[in-house]
This record gives C-alpha cells, sequence and structure tokens, in this order.
C-alpha cells in the first residue's frame, strides 16, 4: 500500500501532466475580421512590392512618418502558415486613396498606396509603408487581406495604440472590447524609423 508521502507524490505528477496535457490543447485566438472597405484597388499600382514608400519611377519618398509593420501569420494552433500571401493597402499621408472612387485631391504620387509579399518558412512577413493617418470618418488604419485561396481572402485592419479617434470608429468599436488588442498595434522608433508588430491568427491553416 501507498505510504502518504508517495501518493501526494503521484497526485501532484498527475496533476502536472494534466495541467500541461490542458496547456498543450488551448488555441491561439483568431484576429478579428473586418471588412475589406471600398477603396480595394480597382487598379493595383505596377510597382506593388512590400515597400509603399517609394513607387518605381516616381521622385522622391512617400510622405509621412515611415513604419515597418511585422509579424507573423499563424492558424489557431500556433502553426506557421506558409509561403502564403498577405496584402496591405491604406490612404496616403494626405488622406487620400489610390483609387478612382476616392474624392479628389492633390494624392501623394511617391506612396505606393497597395503592397503585397509573401510569408517565409517561419510564417513572417514584413512590410514598409508610413504610419496611417486619419480618413474622413475613420480613424488611422491599414488594411490586410491574407490570401490562401485568392478567392476568400481573410480580410481585417490593423490599428493604431493609443489614437484618440478609435473610441469613436464605428468599425474598431463594433470588434469585442477584449479583442480589440488583437487588432492593434504600438508605433515605436525602431533604428530611426517606426516599427510595429502585427501577429494574424487565421482559423486553419490552408493547403500548401
Amino acid at each position: 500500500m501507498l505510504n502518504s508521502s508517495r501518493r501526494r507524490w503521484l497526485l501532484a505528477g498527475a496533476g502536472a501532466i494534466a495541467a500541461g496535457t490542458l496547456h498543450a490543447a488551448q488555441k491561439l485566438i483568431a484576429t478579428p475580421a473586418q471588412m475589406m472597405g471600398p477603396f480595394y484597388p480597382d487598379e493595383p499600382p505596377l510597382d506593388q512590392d512590400n515597400d509603399l514608400t517609394s513607387v518605381r519611377g516616381a521622385r522622391g519618398m512617400a510622405q509621412g512618418t515611415i513604419a515597418e509593420v511585422s509579424g507573423r501569420l499563424l492558424d489557431t494552433n500556433g502553426n506557421p502558415v506558409r509561403a502564403t500571401r498577405i496584402e496591405i493597402w491604406q490612404c496616403d499621408a494626405r488622406g487620400f486613396y489610390h483609387h478612382a472612387r476616392d474624392r479628389a485631391g492633390p494624392r501623394d504620387a511617391a506612396f505606393q498606396g497597395f503592397g503585397h509579399t509573401v510569408t517565409d518558412s517561419d510564417g513572417r512577413y514584413r512590410f514598409r509603408t508610413i504610419k496611417p493617418v486619419t480618413y474622413p470618418g475613420r480613424t488611422p488604419h491599414i488594411h490586410f487581406a491574407v490570401r490562401p485561396d485568392f478567392d476568400n481572402p481573410f480580410v481585417t485592419q490593423l490599428y493604431v495604440s493609443g489614437e484618440p479617434r478609435n473610441a469613436t470608429d464605428g468599425l474598431y468599436q463594433s470588434i469585442p472590447s477584449e479583442r480589440r488588442r488583437l487588432v492593434t498595434a504600438d508605433f515605436r522608433p525602431a533604428g530611426g524609423i517606426l516599427g510595429a508588430r502585427f501577429d494574424i491568427v487565421i482559423g486553419a491553416t490552408p493547403t500548401t
């Protein structure tokens, strides 16, 4: 018959194993989805790499505060989602989208407005762009589309931590308060520019 100390040791070990199993079963919270918006490029620029701060054939650099946005694309099990296209688009520093349906105005010709990249073997991605600015009726944001299946993108938006307009932005406020942190990032000084980390979690790992 087991003595009391041996019994306690076995029970403690069993409890630790059960806790570890429960922890392993926990999943990441999926990034909240949001609307595509009206200004997804109607005609993507010829220059559409992951650096939106310059345009091939245009003079100078984009206006605004240069920022690098990077992170990982993961599934809810924490696995990297590899070789998957990610797109971003946003208005320029003057508040204009490069889109025919946006209001007329002096657009920044040196800002690409749209870009894409493909995640690496660890699910990582990176964009060089500008810190988002306000747009009439909207708080600053960057649109993201993840395209494991080109016809069925996962769309979300990235917001700026501490931005006062977040409190009155309908789309931001439509996200449950406990999940807003999942689409909100700090834009902090990093090597002479700003840097922001944004990990995107999608519901399932697509077949690649």
